[in-house]
């Protein structure tokens, strides 16, 4: 997994609607960059929300928010749409970032191990370096937690 002090890779992929988003695209602005397993189900709608309802403090306190799952941009575009999300989702299939920024790995659920998205929130300064990687994310108050770091 990158770490605090890493340089982020530019390109993230292509967002729900095929457009491309790369970190420095958000010149002047900190990337809150997160990773969740799956569109609509209950964390991952809870994380989204939450940074949704937070748009205003986030985007005061000078950052950005993109959000990045294997899911397709179809599936994303009717999560975002559905949700009234104001942040870009960057449909990542071949989990080319994904694993760019270590957040696929063993994961457990009911006893059973199998491989996933491991839900990770990387703030990403306007240089392009980590300044913060958050792997406890708190789904109801993930805007909460970006911006306890301020």
């Amino acid at each position: 997994m990158l770490a605090v002090g890493d340089k982020a890779p530019d390109f993230l992929g292509l967002d729900e609607n095929g457009n491309e988003v790369r970190v420095s695209d958000f010149k002047g602005k900190r990337v809150v960059l997160y990773f969740y397993p799956k569109d609509s189900t209950p964390g991952c709608t809870a994380e989204a929300c939450s940074l949704r309802d937070g748009m205003d403090e986030l985007s005061a306190a000078g950052y950005a928010v993109v959000g990045v799952s294997a899911d397709s941009a179809a599936s994303h575009s009717r999560f975002k749409e559905k949700q009234q999300l104001n942040f870009p989702l960057v449909a990542d299939v071949e989990r080319k970032t994904i694993e760019a920024f270590g957040a696929w790995g063993e994961k457990k659920m009911a006893g059973r191990k199998y491989m996933g998205i491991i839900r990770t929130t990387f703030v990403i300064g306007m240089d392009g370096t980590i300044e913060r990687v958050i792997s406890k994310v708190d789904t109801k108050n993930s805007a909460k937690q970006v911006l306890e770091s301020v």
